[in-house]
This record gives C-alpha cells, structure tokens and sequence, in this order.
C-alpha cells in the first residue's frame, strides 16, 4: 500500500458542513491547472484520471485500470487519525477545546497515580510540568484546541517515562491527539523559552523553537479512541504474517509485532519499499509519502508536482517487481490544496487505484470510508476484520 498524503481528488459533499472553506478544493485539479503538460504514467496506468473523473492534455483514461473513490470518515482531514481510519479504527469525534478545560482534571490525575505536579501561569492561562521535566499543555502547531503536547528533555527523563505521563493525560484528554515528543541536547530553559499564548486562550511550548528536533528526536501519537488491537498491523503480526510501515505512518500506527521505518525523502521512502518487497516473502507493506502532503502545506504547486513525479517513478519500479499474488493499493489519506488560499488539510474524496499482475479486476465504485481498504486487507490474508470498514474483494 502507497499513501500519498495530502492527494485529494476533489471537496467531499460534506465539505460545507464539516470544513467551511473546503467546498471547491481540489488538491489534483489545482496541481493541473497550474501544471497542465504533468504526466504521470504510472499512475495514469493504474487509473488516476479515471478515479479523478476528468482527463488532462497529457493524461487520460485507462481502459483496465481498476479503480475507485474513497471518502472520508473521520471528521476534519487529518493524517494520524486519516492513518487511523485506513487500518480500521472507527472513528470517534474528538472535542476540541482548549487546555485550560482539562488542566485541574489532568493534574489532579496525575498525582493521584503518584506524579508531582507544578502550574506554571502566564497570563492567566495555566500548563502543567509533571516530575520536573514533563510539560503538559496545548499544541500550537495543529489546528487550536485539536491537540495536547506532552514535552520534555531527554537527557534528563527517559522517553518511556515521558510516554508513560502522556498515556495518564490521554486517560482525561477528550481532544483528538495527545502528541508525546522530546529530544536532547536541551534543557528545561529551552523548553520555557518557547513557552507562547495564542488568542488569550492557548498556552503550551512551541515545538519548533523548543530544540527538540535537533538531536535525538522521538515522538508518539496517541489517539482519541484509537484502539490497536482492532488494526491491520496488530491483527496480522498475532497471525504470524509479518508487516513493515515506512515513512510517516511509521510514527503514527501501532506495529509493536512489525517493523516500522522512520523515513521522509520520497525516493528514501520508495527506495526502502522496493527493498521491503524483494526480501519479504509473504506479508503487508504499507509505505506513506510525506512530500507530497508537505508540498501542500507549503502551498507549490511546483513542488507538489516534482515530488508527485518522483512519487511516480518510484512506484513505476514497484510494478515492474510485483507478481500475480502481489495486490498493489494506492491512495490518500485526505486532501491538501496548495491553491486553497490557507496552508492546511482539505476534506476531499481520494483516490483508491488497484493493480495485480495479469489480472483485470473490476472497479470499487465509491467506498464510504478509508477503513474499506484495511478491511480488504484483513480479507486478503484470512485475518479477522478490524474495528471498521467493508471489504471490497469479493468485487475485485
């Protein structure tokens, strides 16, 4: 399975009720506008235009392409909880709200499973700092109030421990992510210097300028309602079938019986697949390409067009590897116009583009949420369904 985040085909219907704003997005129609003369041949192969459901000058329809429309089921367009949904959780709607609502609940849980906690107060708006070195308050990065981050130094608290406090604030939390994350080579003063308040309402420490990324980075998201041993990888790894996660939704997805590769770089990401795929004799990739969801935030359309070809030729490789027992998937999480006139996800349908060797297979129609594919997975290695999602073998 390939991943492109951030590639939208189009707004879903409800675009306007679920994300005002949303309504005309059009993540691939964009990148055409701008770039008519684009031409992926692979992916035209595989039935992109015909899942987009317009032709270009350079890109047209393919006569045996199987193909299909996925939808979103989670709320908003989020990549974790996009991920989520693809393995078979079923979504659950998140509040959103900001620390300040949970801030006596989360402390006065953590010290009753025996962790000291201290306020720290700027004007007026509280955040939490757990056993010292832990702090505890709202992310500034994501949409306000969507999500926690639980930071620390980790030179000076493991980041098991660190994981082990977040774990209790997701046990409060209501909001959709709790985000744990540290890395070392900085200090409490670092953290406290990137301390921020945004609209008088939100306070926490601003990762970017809090040096955890520059050595010894890790991070793990928890979700709301985001079960494990209801997903893909869990329910193979317990059947002996052995699965790796590459890029993106390497950090995202439990795969405590797999293997799961941290990677950025699309040829990286592509590159490992390809090598994934010659040493594995049974089991389930499943590869995210972040650029392409990164070009959207960047708002280039240019960009987005280099790493969709690079993306391109990366699975135009894969094909030629792949035998009549391989079933190849690729799809989007959620949509990300560059030319939506604002730098974040957009709520579109994907695309949903299968392929097996020497077989013609018959299109999946419009599949009502991304959790179809992990249940067709599931169904493909005789597994037990996950949490959520329809399998579509049986049309295949």
């Amino acid at each position: 399975m390939i991943v492109l985040d951030g590639f939208g085909i189009g707004a879903m219907e409800d675009a306007y009720r679920e994300r005002p704003g949303d309504e005309k997005a059009n993540t691939l129609g964009s990148i055409l506008k701008d770039h008519p003369d684009l031409y992926l041949p692979n992916l035209e192969r595989l039935g992109l235009m015909n899942a987009f459901g317009l032709e270009s000058s350079r890109m047209k329809f393919s006569r045996e392409a199987c193909f299909g429309r996925a939808e979103l089921k989670h709320f908003g367009a989020d990549t974790f909880m996009g991920h989520q949904e693809i393995m078979g959780t079923l979504p659950k709607k998140p509040e959103v709200h900001p620390f300040q609502e949970k801030v006596q609940k989360t402390a006065e849980h953590l010290r009753a499973k025996g962790h000291r906690v201290q306020v720290r107060e700027r004007e007026g708006l509280r955040y939490l700092v757990c056993d010292d070195y832990v702090t505890v308050g709202d992310n500034l990065e994501a949409d306000l109030g969507m999500c926690y981050n639980v930071t620390a130094p980790l030179d000076f608290i493991s980041f098991q421990e660190e994981c082990e406090i977040a774990r209790l604030v997701r046990e409060v939390a209501t909001v959709g992510r709790v985000i744990v994350f540290g890395g070392t080579g900085n200090t409490m003063e670092d953290l406290y210097k990137a301390e921020e308040v945004r609209e008088e309402r939100f306070i926490g420490i601003a990762s970017a300028k809090s040096k955890s990324y520059e050595q010894g980075y890790q991070c793990l998201h928890l979700g709301y309602g985001v079960d494990k041993n209801v997903q893909v990888p869990t329910l193979l790894s317990r059947a002996g079938i052995p699965v790796t996660l590459i890029g993106k939704v390497a950090d995202i997805v439990a795969n405590d019986g797999g293997k799961s590769i941290s990677c950025v770089p699309t040829r990286e990401c592509l590159r490992l697949t390809l090598e994934e795929l010659r040493g594995m004799e049974q089991g389930f990739i499943c590869t995210n390409v972040q650029e392409t969801d990164l070009a959207g935030h960047s708002q280039s359309t240019s960009v987005y067009r280099q790493i969709l070809e690079e993306a391109d030729e990366g699975i135009g490789t894969l094909l030629e590897e792949l035998t009549g027992e391989d079933l190849l998937i690729v799809m989007a999480d959620h949509g990300n116009d560059p030319k939506i006139g604002h730098s974040k996800h957009t709520r579109e349908c994907v695309p949903l583009l299968l392929y097996q060797k020497g077989r013609r297979m018959h299109p999946v129609g419009i599949r009502k949420s991304l959790s179809d594919v992990g249940a067709s997975v599931c169904d493909y290695f005789g597994v037990c369904p996950p949490q959520n999602g329809e399998s579509f073998l049986h049309i295949l």
